[in-house]
């Protein structure tokens, strides 16, 4: 999976995903997470512009090296956000304050699903789902399978998918509620 630029919501920065790191720094210059041992590995650099602002560089920690973890950058329900994900490690961050940032629970992401009527920024794990809407976290399941999962599509303010039960070594279905991030089916441990 390569870099994916994904604008599903209105935004009001822009933004370019860097090859490298540029020689001269810009005079903003923040790092995600703040704690972080080797950030230089792999990570994510992305230029950008507020609305009515001066650019920044945002340097985004590497999660893992793995191909199939998205990376890249997405619009938020709120139009000053933006989410940038490095190998499944999600931050979500104020491009009008870029000191305010919160990174995602989820060490990796594994699928990132926008779904623009409900509002929500929808990240999965390998157990549960986790959302947020403009306002900041909006839900997040109870546990929907014993070991990986796979969205499916979003009708009627539902969002259908499948996870895997270790028991019968089979996929069983789930449906989650995006207004309440309520479920039923899936995995019952």
């Amino acid at each position: 999976m390569g870099l994916e630029i994904n604008t599903t919501f209105p935004q009001s920065w822009k933004a370019q995903i860097l090859a490298q790191r540029p020689l001269i720094l810009p005079q903003v210059h923040r790092v995600y997470p703040l704690q972080v041992e080797e950030v230089e590995r792999g990570a994510l650099e992305i230029m950008i512009t507020p609305a009515g602002g001066d650019s920044f560089l945002a340097t985004c920690a590497l999660g893992f090296n793995a191909a199939s973890l998205p990376s890249g950058i997405w619009s938020c329900p709120h139009p000053d956000w933006l989410c940038a994900i490095a190998g499944g490690y999600a931050y979500l961050i104020n491009t009008v304050a870029p000191e305010v940032f919160e990174q995602v629970e989820y060490k990796p992401v594994v699928e990132v699903l926008p779904v623009k009527d409900a509002g929500l920024l929808i990240f999965a794990s390998f157990h549960t789902l986790v959302a947020y809407g403009a306002e900041g976290k909006q839900w997040k399941t109870q546990k929907l399978t014993s070991e990986g999962l796979r969205l499916g599509e979003v009708a009627v303010g539902k969002l259908h998918g499948w996870g895997w039960d270790m028991r019968t070594d089979r996929e069983i279905p789930f449906t989650v509620d995006l207004a309440t991030g309520e479920h039923v089916g899936g995995v019952s441990l």
